[in-house]
């Protein structure tokens, strides 16, 4: 297999918020994306940020009596423990507010003003009174201007996905105060979109860059009629970078968050001795975009358009994900399913969190539901009742004895190993829920055999000791055959199961392979089943 050379990014958390359980759709489906491809031997680098800038930053620090930049330091330290409490594993984590994103968003910034993209103008917004600041979208709520829906945020509507500016919105209220903003008027800079326009319609409707859900809704609700001007300019007070050639004016969080991709390249870059050039300027170099389809506007206008000025590589793909619901439903405080990582990681597994989640995913752009009878099943069916099952109900039998030469087991280890091709094909595709069928299905075949053989009736013949061993041999290959396979998921257990069987690093060759002559080592238990008071302790910690 050719060596390919990886640049991934997953979307950037908001600096004024926790980590919670729909962040970590996003994250867990790069992390198994990325620990696949590492797994089939390929130069990949993984790359995140913090997303500094913004109102809400500025306000957050002003209610606490710090500045900002200490808002910062302290959030990021938190984002990256929850981050690693579910084993997502970064190259570099940046943050938008560095002096490497000021430099390169300034680098974009002359390069639209040199090409004749920006425009200026007067634009009449809202302004709370009270909080004295000039409202930022998501600090706007109200009525949707297309479809009615109430409690919306002031740049798009959740219910119908239009798109629109605060002031657009209908009886809107400031999330800040609660008090009914005024308008005012300032000078915005705009970068013109509609000049961008025929690049956009052929990068977003031909090729497979972005999942066809995207492009339709893309081609429906924006590419149909001449794009919009893009609005990248908040005047003070506004926690940001100020525009060099608009004093009192700051870059709008979302033209120098993206930027951040490139900014955290960079600082790994030069903490390590590397060029930014291959990796962002190098047409062998694939960059692979994970994000949320509320951002997908962002990724696939405003961003190509960003980097087709400055001369920057445009993504080879932008996947695409859904929202996550809890049982059924929006993530709510009260009913307790508006749940912290932090929270989580304190009663329960992230293994079970990743298996699920992943069981879930697909390439299209579906809506993930966390429902916790189903998550319960799941665990304790798949990955207890199946896959730990093999290890458990043999490894015991054989402590400290080697496996045998590897005998007769019907085909089971070697039509296992021709599924390799399939199950890489899913976890190319961010097919993860098929690629897991697959791997159950195996597993399921295991067991059959484990089951006609019964090994702990064998045990009890000394004259059978050959024959247990044999068995014993095929049933812990193919446990080591699934959790390899399993390993982008569920990469602590498959390292658990390298070591029971006393085997070096992992790599995905080790499933057309079996082991023969290695110790089997003292078993120890590899995971308990969900337990439902710790499932319903962790809802009540969630309740507010």
């Amino acid at each position: 297999m050719t060596s390919r050379q990886i640049l991934v990014t997953s979307a950037l958390p908001y600096v004024n918020g926790d980590i919670h359980l729909g962040h970590m759709v996003e994250h867990v489906q790069t992390d198994i994306w990325v620990r696949y491809q590492r797994l089939r031997g390929h130069n990949l680098r993984y790359f995140c940020a913090d997303d500094t800038h913004g109102t809400a930053t500025m306000i957050r620090a002003r209610e606490e009596g710090i500045e900002p930049e200490a808002l910062l330091e302290d959030m990021s330290a938190i984002h990256q423990a929850d981050l690693a409490g579910f084993g997502i594993c970064f190259d570099h984590y940046g943050s938008t507010h560095a002096p490497s994103n000021e430099k390169l968003v300034g680098e974009f910034w002359a390069a639209l003003r040199a090409g004749g993209h920006v425009a200026e103008r007067d634009v009449t917004q809202l302004f709370d009174t009270e909080a004295g600041v000039f409202l930022a979208d998501r600090f706007v709520q109200g009525e949707c201007p297309r479809c009615q829906a109430a409690d919306q945020y002031g740049d798009n509507c959740d219910a119908c996905g239009a798109t629109y500016t605060p002031d657009e919105l209908k009886n809107p209220t400031s999330t800040l105060s609660g008090s009914v903003p005024e308008t005012r008027t300032a000078k915005h800079l705009f970068v013109q979109l509609r000049d961008f326009q025929d690049f956009l319609e052929d990068w977003t409707q031909t090729g497979d860059r972005i999942p066809s859900e995207t492009a339709n809704w893309l081609k429906g609700t924006f590419l149909s009629e001449p794009l919009r001007d893009w609005d990248i300019s908040r005047p003070a007070p506004y926690f940001g970078f100020e525009i060099p050639d608009a004093p009192g004016h700051y870059f709008y969080v979302w033209l120098d968050a993206p930027v951040g991709y490139i900014s955290a390249t960079q600082d790994w870059c030069d903490a390590g001795g590397h060029d930014l050039a291959d990796w962002w300027k190098n047409d062998d170099c694939e960059i692979h975009h994970f994000i949320g389809k509320d951002i997908a506007y962002f990724h696939t206008l405003f961003w190509p358009a960003m980097l087709k000025t400055t001369g920057y590589a445009l993504p080879k793909k932008v996947h695409v994900h859904g929202f996550l619901t809890v049982n059924g439903e929006k993530m709510s405080k009260r009913k307790g399913t508006y749940i912290r990582a932090r929270t989580y990681l304190e009663h329960l597994s992230p293994d079970y969190l990743r298996y699920f989640y992943a069981s879930k995913l697909s390439s299209a752009v579906h809506d993930i539901d966390l429902n916790f009878e189903e998550f319960t099943a799941k665990v304790n069916s798949d990955l207890v009742g199946k896959v730990v099952n093999l290890a458990s109900r043999t490894a015991r039998f054989v402590e400290g004895k080697a496996l045998a030469p590897y005998p007769d087991d019907g085909g089971l280890f070697a039509t296992a190993a021709a599924a390799a091709t399939e199950i890489a094909a899913s976890y190319e595709a961010c097919d993860y829920g098929k690629a897991l069928r697959t791997v159950m299905a195996l597993a399921d075949r295991a067991n059959e055999y484990v089951e006609a053989k019964a090994p702990w009736v064998i045990r009890k013949d000394p004259e059978r000791a050959d024959e247990l061993l044999e068995v014993c041999t095929v049933s812990l290959n193919l446990f080591r055959q699934i959790t390899v396979y399993l390993a982008p998921v569920l990469p602590d257990l498959a390292e658990r199961g390298a070591s029971l069987l006393s085997a070096g690093p992992i790599t995905w060759e080790d499933t057309q392979t079996p082991l023969e002559g290695n110790v089997v080592a003292k078993f120890e238990h590899l995971m308990q089943r969900v337990d439902p008071k710790k499932l319903d302790a962790l809802i009540a910690a969630s309740q507010q």
